[in-house]
C-alpha cells in the first residue's frame, strides 16, 4: 500500500512539475525571442538607413550629420559608425542620443581589428553586452543590449525562484490528491486485512471443536482410510490459520510494544534450534554473527522472522550444502543475511515471492505444507521495523538480505 501511495504521489508531482517548468521556459523562450528579433532588426534596419542617407548626402555635397544624426530608436542604445574603404571611421552616429562614449568607440575599433569578413553577431543575449552587424569597407553598427541581458536574466531568475516556490504548492496538491485517490484501495485493503483477521478467529474455535470430536471417533478397518484424511486435512487447515493470524498480527504490530534486545543473541539461539532439521537434509548451518548488536524492536517478531528465513533456506537448499547467516552492523545500519544453495529465484520473482500466498511452485503441491505466507510474514515484520528485505540469486547461491536503519 505504501508503494501504491509513493508511486502515485511521485507521478502526479512530476506531472504537475513538468507542467509548471514547460510554462515557465515557454514564458521565457517568448521573451527571449522578441529580444533576440528586436535586437536583430535594429541592427538590419540602422545600418540599411544609415548607407541610404549617407550615400545621398555624399552625392549632394550636404554634410553628415544633419538628418542621418536625428534618425533615433527608443528600444535599443544603438550607434553606427560609417567607414571608408581601408576599414577606417569616417563618422559616428549615436541613433539614442547625441553622445558616443569613448568606451562605445573603442568597443568599435576592437570589433574592426577582430574582424575580416562582413557579418552579424548577437550571440547569447543572456551573456553578451554588445550585438553588432559588420560590413566590411561600409559601416559597423553596434547595439548595447545590457538593460536587455539583464532584463533576460531577472526574468529568468524570476521564473526559477516561482517555479522553486509553486514546487511547495506542488507538493502539498499532489499529497492532497494521493489522498484523495487512494483513499478507497486503502479502505479496501484495511477492510481485507480485517476480514481475514476475523475470519481466522472465527474459524479456530469450530475446527478446533472438529478436530477434537475427530480424535473421538472410533478408528476400524472400514473408516480409518477417512478419519485418517480428515485428521490430515483438519491439521492443515489449522496450520493455515495459525500462519493468517500470524500475519494479521505483524500487520498490527505498534512500536510502543518495542524494546532493546541483544539481537545477535536471538539470532544465535534461532540458529542453534535450527541445527536438527537441516541435519536431516545433511546440511551445516554456518554463523558469522557479530556479538552484542542491540536493536529497539519486538522481540518475538524478530524471532519469527529468523526463524522464516532459516525455515525456508532448509526447504529450499541443496542436500549436503552450507547454510551461512551472517550478521553485520555499521554506523547507520543492520544488515542480516541468511545464504544458501540450491535453485536460484528468477529476476522477474525476486518481488513476488514476499506476496501472499505466492509460491514459486505454480502446481501449488500441498505435499510441501506450505502455503506462501512465510514470506509475506518477514516481510510485515521487516516494514514495522522501518527495514527493507530483498531476495537474489547469484552464483547458484541465494540471499535473502535485511537491513535495518539503527534506533
Amino acid at each position: 500500500m505504501e508503494n501504491l501511495k509513493k508511486k502515485t504521489f511521485f507521478t502526479i508531482f512530476i506531472i504537475i512539475s513538468l507542467f509548471a517548468i514547460f510554462f515557465a521556459t515557454f514564458f521565457n523562450v517568448q521573451i527571449y525571442h522578441r529580444e533576440y528579433t528586436g535586437v536583430l532588426n535594429s541592427l538590419t534596419r540602422m545600418k540599411n538607413l544609415t548607407l541610404e542617407g549617407h550615400e545621398l548626402f555624399d552625392k549632394e555635397k550636404k554634410p553628415v550629420d544633419d538628418e542621418l544624426h536625428s534618425r533615433k530608436i527608443m528600444d535599443y542604445e544603438v550607434y553606427t559608425f560609417i567607414l571608408n574603404e581601408n576599414n577606417l571611421i569616417v563618422d559616428k552616429i549615436s541613433h539614442s542620443d547625441n553622445t558616443i562614449s569613448t568606451g562605445i568607440t573603442t568597443k568599435a575599433k576592437n570589433i574592426i581589428a577582430s574582424n575580416n569578413t562582413s557579418k552579424i553577431k548577437i550571440g547569447l543575449l543572456y551573456l553578451e553586452s554588445y550585438a553588432y552587424n559588420f560590413e566590411e569597407g561600409k559601416s559597423l553598427t553596434i547595439v548595447n543590449i545590457t538593460n536587455t541581458r539583464n532584463m533576460l536574466l531577472t526574468n529568468l531568475l524570476i521564473s526559477l525562484l516561482l517555479v522553486l516556490i509553486g514546487e511547495l504548492g506542488i507538493y502539498i496538491i499532489s499529497k492532497k490528491i494521493t489522498e484523495w485517490i487512494t483513499k478507497p484501495v486503502l479502505e479496501s485493503f484495511n477492510r481485507e486485512k480485517e476480514f481475514v483477521a476475523n475470519a481466522s478467529h472465527e474459524l479456530k474455535t469450530p475446527l478446533a471443536v472438529m478436530m477434537a470430536s475427530i480424535d473421538c471417533l472410533d478408528v476400524n478397518k472400514k473408516n480409518e482410510k477417512w478419519i485418517n484424511n480428515l485428521k490430515s486435512e483438519s491439521d492443515r487447515m489449522s496450520n493455515l490459520i495459525t500462519r493468517l493470524l500470524d500475519l494479521s498480527k505483524t500487520e498490527y504490530l505498534k512500536k510502543e510494544n518495542f524494546s532493546k534486545n541483544n539481537l545477535s543473541m536471538i539470532i544465535e539461539k534461532r540458529a542453534l534450534t535450527f541445527e536438527s532439521l537441516a541435519y536431516e537434509k545433511n546440511i551445516t548451518i554456518e554463523t558469522n554473527i557479530l556479538e552484542k548488536v542491540n536493536f529497539l524492536c519486538h522481540k518475538e517478531s524478530i524471532d519469527e522472522l529468523v526463524s522464516i528465513l532459516i525455515d525456508n533456506a532448509i526447504s529450499h537448499g541443496k542436500e549436503n550444502s552450507k547454510i551461512k547467516i551472517n550478521l553485520m552492523s555499521d554506523k547507520s545500519e543492520i544488515k542480516l543475511e541468511v545464504i544458501n544453495k540450491g535453485e536460484a529465484i528468477p529476476p522477474s520473482e525476486c518481488e513476488k515471492i514476499f506476496e501472499r500466498f505466492y509460491r514459486n511452485d505454480k502446481s501449488h503441491n500441498r505435499k510441501s505444507g506450505r502455503y506462501g505466507l512465510g514470506l509475506a510474514i518477514a516481510k510485515n515484520i521487516v516494514k514495522v521495523h522501518n527495514g527493507n528485505i530483498r531476495a537474489y540469486s547469484k552464483d547458484g547461491y541465494t540471499t535473502f538480505e535485511v537491513k535495518f536503519k539503527k534506533n
